[in-house]
């Protein structure tokens, strides 16, 4: 049974080609910037059995079907991660190409599991240093860093992603990428973004 937030057909933004896009409810970071705070809390979201998310999953199999996939967003799906590796497991079985977008801020045996069952790696790094990414989350990052190196030494694709906040100029956004691109390089880095912040989830915020 997995807790679902919603799920977005024909996403364009969420890993190669167009992708059905599963928003996990619960995540343990509270970003300041977050869009989906809606999803912080678990508990708020719909509960799903496997199949029935497969069902639907493969309603939309001819629109992904070409260079697109399926993709795990949140919240922070690895909170799932357990309940999640059998979902990923059908779906593979059935050829589809599963991305998981997650800030990596939890690692065990079962997010290792999740991680070598997918096929490409969306972290979502939130800052570069450990004092700006705790101001950020509220968390340290040294647990985002430990699935980084275990991205680069099983040779897991992956895409790295980072939000400039508002209040950067292009100047510093520059800057932020080199370190950045510095920080995660390796030969299995297939993208590095920075993506600009936006406003829509000013409403949806709450206080942790």
């Amino acid at each position: 049974m997995l807790e679902i937030h919603k799920i977005e057909t024909l996403g364009a933004l969420d890993g190669p080609g167009l992708r059905t896009v599963i928003f996990l409810q619960g995540c343990p970071m509270r970003c300041s910037y977050c869009h989906n705070a809606d999803t912080w809390f678990p508990g708020d979201g719909t509960r799903f059995e496997v199949d029935a998310l497969v069902k639907t999953i493969m309603r939309y199999r001819s629109y992904t079907r070409k260079n697109g996939g399926v993709t795990f967003s949140g919240g922070e799906p690895l909170m799932q991660s357990k309940a999640l590796l059998p979902l990923i497991r059908r779906l593979k079985e059935k050829g589809l190409h599963i991305a998981l977008d997650t800030s990596g801020c939890l690692f065990d045996d079962d997010v290792k599991a999740v991680l070598k069952a997918v096929d490409l790696v969306i972290l979502d790094v939130k800052a570069n240093t450990e004092k700006a990414f705790t101001e950020i989350t509220g968390h340290s990052m040294h647990l985002t860093i430990a699935v980084l190196e275990h991205l680069k030494e099983t040779e897991k694709p992956y895409w790295i992603r980072q939000v400039a906040l508002k209040e950067n100029d292009p100047d510093k956004n520059e800057r932020i990428k080199e370190a950045l691109d510095h920080l995660t390089a390796s030969p299995y880095r297939q993208k590095l973004e920075i993506l600009k912040q936006h406003t829509m989830g000013d409403t949806k915020r709450v206080a942790p």
